[in-house]
C-alpha cells in the first residue's frame, strides 16, 4: 500500500518525576533515541517511491527504536535496547548525558534489539563490564552463541538476570520488565514499565496483536504517564513474503485504545499534548482521524 507521510526521527525528552512548575535540570527523563523498524528506514533493498526520497534527504531517515533513561543527579545513563545503530544512538546520548553509559536492558533477541552488542567487543571499544539487563533465556542466547558470547568470556559485558514483573532499582526509579507474546525463537520477549516518585512511562517496542496479550492495553495505559507502543504497520499486504496474521497494525491498535487517551493526542494541538508514541514503525500515513501523533518535528516533554 503506498503510504502518504513517512515518519521522520522523533529525539524527543520525556520528563518522568516531576511537575512542570517542579521540573529541574536533574529530573531523570526518558530519551528517544529510534522510532524505526528493526532495519532502519529505509531498509536495504527498497527502491519504492516511499522510500527513494529517505535514500536523498537524511532529515527522513529512521533508526530503530531505542530510549534511554538519563538520570544527571547520578551521571547515569541507560540504553533500552542495543539496536544496529548503536553507533549513532550511543553518540547522540553522549550529547545528551555527557557520562559513560551505566548499562543496557534488552527486549528480546531480534535483530533491531540486541545486535548492537557487538559495538562493546574488542573489535570497537573494547568495554569493561557493561551491565546488560535480559531475561533469563535472552542470557543464554548471548552466553551460549558466537560472537556475543565472546563479549561475555572477555568480560566486555556482564549479563545480569531479569525476571517477570521483579522491579530492579536505579537510584530512584524502578524499571519493571513483563513477558509479552511474540516470535519467541531464541528468547522471551519483554517490555518495560519504567517508575518514577511521580510518574510512569510504559515501553513496548515489540508484541504480536494486543488481544494476544493476556492483559488489556486498555488498562495498562491508564496505569502510566506515557507510553511508546509497537505500532509496526499501517495495513495488510505491506510486506508480500511475511505472515501478517500476527503483526500489530495501528489501525487495528488504535480502535481499542484510542477513545480516551490517543484520539486525544491524534487530535489538533500542543505538542505537549502527545502522551502516547507509537514506535517500532516501517512508516505511517494520515487519513481522516488516524493522524500520527509522533509528528515530524523535535518535541521535549517538560512535565
Amino acid at each position: 500500500m503506498t503510504l502518504s507521510v513517512l515518519l521522520r526521527r522523533l529525539v524527543a525528552a520525556v520528563a518522568l518525576l516531576v511537575s512542570t512548575a517542579a521540573a529541574t535540570q536533574t529530573s531523570p527523563y526518558v530519551y528517544v533515541l529510534g522510532v524505526g523498524q528493526d532495519a532502519s528506514f529505509p531498509q536495504a533493498g527498497c527502491y519504492e517511491p516511499r522510500c527513494l526520497p529517505a535514500w536523498e534527504d537524511m532529515s527522513l531517515r529512521q533508526e530503530p527504536t531505542a530510549i534511554a533513561v538519563i538520570d544527571r543527579a547520578s551521571d547515569s545513563s541507560y540504553l533500552f535496547e542495543a539496536t544496529p545503530e548503536f553507533r549513532d544512538q550511543l553518540y547522540r546520548l553522549q550529547r545528551e548525558a555527557p557520562f559513560p553509559l551505566t548499562g543496557i536492558f534488552l527486549t528480546h533477541a531480534h535483530i533491531g534489539h540486541y545486535t548492537g552488542l557487538m559495538h562493546l567487543g574488542r573489535e570497537a571499544m573494547g568495554t569493561q563490564g557493561v551491565p546488560v539487563y535480559a531475561m533469563p533465556r535472552m542470557l543464554e542466547f548471548l552466553s551460549s552463541n558466537g560472537p556475543w558470547s565472546q563479549l561475555v568470556s572477555l568480560g566486555n559485558i556482564d549479563l545480569r538476570r531479569l525476571e517477570h514483573d521483579t522491579p530492579i532499582r536505579l537510584n530512584e526509579l524502578s524499571v519493571i520488565p513483563f513477558l509479552v507474546p511474540h516470535r519467541d525463537e531464541y528468547s522471551e520477549t519483554v517490555g518495560y514499565r519504567i517508575e518514577g516518585p511521580n510518574r510512569t512511562a510504559l515501553f513496548i517496542p515489540d508484541i504480536n496483536k494486543w488481544e494476544d496479550w493476556e492483559v488489556s492495553i486498555v488498562e495498562v495505559l491508564e496505569t502510566v504517564d506515557y507510553a511508546l507502543i509497537d505500532a509496526s504497520f499501517f495495513a495488510d499486504g505491506e510486506l508480500g513474503n511475511r505472515d501478517t496474521s500476527r503483526i500489530p497494525f495501528w489501525t487495528r491498535a488504535a480502535m481499542p485504545v484510542g477513545s480516551y487517551r490517543i484520539e486525544a493526542s491524534m487530535s489538533p494541538g500542543k505538542a505537549s499534548d502527545c502522551r502516547c508514541e507509537r514506535v517500532h514503525l516501517r512508516a505511517i500515513r494520515k487519513t481522516g482521524r488516524v493522524k500520527v501523533c509522533a509528528t515530524p518535528v523535535f518535541r521535549n516533554y517538560n512535565q
